[in-house]
């Protein structure tokens, strides 16, 4: 008996589409899960849980996530950065998960996910965005670049204004994170391991 799933290019877009947006979604695997915060122009607070944060380079500070196609569908994350070029990510922890999961509905524009999903808001020196105060970490961004990819999302880039975090120890923070599959299946995320930085030397680099 086959137990292999195997699927073209053809086949993946005849393929019924929320069947395939869950596939395509999973198969990059366990990704973490953040909130991101932004205000509209007419100052309301939003909260958007995004699961492709990556880091961009440290120096200067980038980091990026995608923002999906803006045309068919509402984007109030997308909508208030295009108008007040801030943001925040803030991290997901245990406790917090469904209340993160119940911002992912669609609301109304006039409606804060803060109040509506069960987070509070804080602001930390003079940023002008909100961060989840329940959050371990909490990073202030400004937009430095919107890049508009092949499928129609696009790659927003900030530059970190503000870090808060338990001093020196990424470790706590990863310990009560989560991870996302797909839409809607989250994990905890356990440390297995920790390497040496590799570093070859030109001898054995070049093969001798």
């Amino acid at each position: 008996m086959n137990t292999e799933f195997v699927v073209n290019a053809k086949e993946l877009k005849k393929m019924e589409r929320v069947k395939r947006l869950k596939l395509i979604n999973s198969i990059s695997g366990i990704k973490s899960a953040n909130l991101i915060g932004t205000k509209s122009k007419n100052g309301i607070s939003n909260l958007c849980i995004i699961s492709s944060v990556t880091h961009i380079g440290s120096n200067p500070p980038l980091i990026g996530f995608i923002s999906r196609p803006n045309n068919k569908v509402k984007r109030d994350t997308f909508n208030n950065i295009s108008e007040n070029p801030y943001f925040t990510i803030n991290s997901v922890e245990h406790s917090k998960v469904q209340n993160a999961h119940m911002t992912s509905a669609k609301y109304d524009k006039k409606i804060s996910e803060f109040d509506k999903c069960g987070f509070k808001e804080i602001y930390i020196k003079d940023f002008p965005i909100p961060f989840v105060s329940s959050s371990r970490l909490k990073i202030g961004l400004k937009l430095m670049q919107k890049l508009k990819l092949i499928n129609g999302t696009y790659f927003i880039i900030g530059q970190i204004e503000i870090l808060n975090m338990p001093l020196h120890d990424v470790d706590k923070i990863m310990k009560k994170n989560i991870g996302v599959v797909g839409l809607n299946t989250y994990y905890s995320i356990k440390k297995i391991k920790e390497f040496d930085y590799v570093r070859l030397n030109e001898k054995s680099s070049n093969g001798h």
